[in-house]
């Protein structure tokens, strides 16, 4: 039974309960990173004071240990996104952009061919843009563009033509800049019925609303653990347990190796293929622990929480600000998820977010890794805000007024 109190959630996150400038601090950057709770802090700090060792090595307590806290958390991830072979289709990795180069670099490099086409969209983040650009430059496949429409949303009308000769077609669920929710299941319908396989990046929808990877029917999933209330430094790389036996790995060295001779070496079996050298033990407690409490919160709840939210701080802004701050992104809540890229007329998004500093709002100004969706709309940059299963309408309260001083300093 799910128990979802955003004012819960927000005692429960130590962070929140600092100063900044004098100001309670609005913490509305976690499209960038959200805030981890208590008990991932101490999840992972529980395991440095008790368990802390290497693991797949040791025969020792503590090195035991260690190797089922860090495959525990593969399955807890596995269960976490309901893959149908469990912990043995869950490859940990960095970050979400480490997940693409693996995906590049990996399956793209066995299975793409000069003149082979992969497809994304103009509001990729750069992870999902890079490295298909890479593979360009070495094989000569050709990288195609979903555009964008001026409502913020893709432009579907070529989408049939757009997917000619099509062999991956990668996308994100939801706009880091936008927060514009793309229909999943309905791209990855057209990208099968025309051969191709389908690769999501869900780094900012996975902790926002549930996922299932069986009920959207996609190939690949790539997200980080530090969007989802857990720790930086993790990342995960999803796909099906007979697309990953087939892929070669990526990175060489311990703990990737069956065997290593004189003559050459034979991979590990499984997700540990693509795992090379010491991974990121204590980060997988807090993933865990962080997954754990998601489940709790229940993210339908999250999801119905977040999207109040936005539906009032939508309406607020456009009262208080009309023609003096734009928000780049669709107009209302409907397939939109809680990040609010704004451009303050006349004023650099860096200066407004300086102002908002001193009000103790935290939002992120910049191009958000995602240039090309920036040019798309002749910005260099925006000042984002974005929501949590921590926030309250409280924060826009004082978003609002901190946005008033800078539109008023600034005229």
């Amino acid at each position: 039974m799910s128990s979802y109190n955003a004012r819960r959630v927000r005692s429960d996150t130590p962070l929140l309960q600092r100063e900044i400038n004098g100001r309670p601090i609005t913490y509305l950057d976690s499209a960038s990173s959200s805030l981890p709770p208590r008990p991932v802090i101490e999840a992972m700090s529980r395991y440095y004071e008790l368990r802390h060792a290497n693991v797949h090595r040791g025969v020792y307590q503590t090195a035991v240990e260690a190797t089922e806290v860090y495959e525990g958390a593969r399955v807890a991830t596995g269960r976490f996104i309901h893959a149908p072979k469990g912990d043995a289709e869950v490859v940990f990795t960095k970050n979400t952009t480490e997940s693409f180069n693996l995906l590049a670099k990996s399956w793209g490099a066995a299975n793409l061919r000069a003149g082979d086409v992969v497809l994304v969209t103009e509001m990729e983040h750069h992870a999902n843009i890079v490295p298909w650009f890479q593979l360009r430059d070495q094989l000569g496949i050709e990288v195609r563009f979903v555009p964008v429409t001026d409502d913020f949303r893709l432009d579907l009308s070529d989408f049939d033509h757009l997917l000619d000769g099509v062999k991956l077609f990668s996308f994100t669920a939801a706009s880091n800049v936008l927060g514009t929710r793309n229909p999943v299941k309905e791209l990855t319908r057209a990208a099968h019925a025309r051969g191709a396989l389908v690769a999501l990046d869900a780094a900012q929808s996975v902790g926002h609303q549930p996922m299932d990877v069986v009920d959207l029917d996609v190939d690949f999933v790539c997200f980080s653990a530090h969007k989802m209330l857990g720790p930086t430094g993790l990342g995960v790389f999803w796909t099906r347990a007979e697309i990953l036996e087939s892929m070669p790995p990526f990175l060489g060295g311990g703990g990737m190796i069956a065997d290593v001779r004189l003559d050459g070496y034979v991979p590990a079996n499984g997700p540990t293929r693509f795992e090379a050298g010491t991974p990121p033990i204590a980060e997988t407690a807090g993933l865990t622990a962080a997954i754990r409490y998601l489940e709790g919160l229940g993210l339908e709840n999250v999801e119905r929480h977040e999207r109040a939210l936005t539906t009032d701080a939508l309406a607020r802004l456009w009262e208080r600000f009309e023609g003096r701050v734009r928000v780049i992104g669709p107009a209302t809540s409907d397939d939109r998820g809680g990040v609010l890229s704004l451009d303050v007329e006349g004023v650099h998004p860096h200066d407004v977010a300086q102002v908002l500093d001193q009000f103790g709002v935290c939002v992120r100004p910049g191009h958000h890794c995602a240039k090309p969706l920036m040019r798309r709309f002749h910005l260099a940059a925006t000042a984002r805000a974005s929501f949590g299963p921590y926030s309250l309408s409280e924060d826009t309260d004082v978003l609002l007024e901190a946005l008033e001083s800078a539109v008023t300093m600034f005229a």
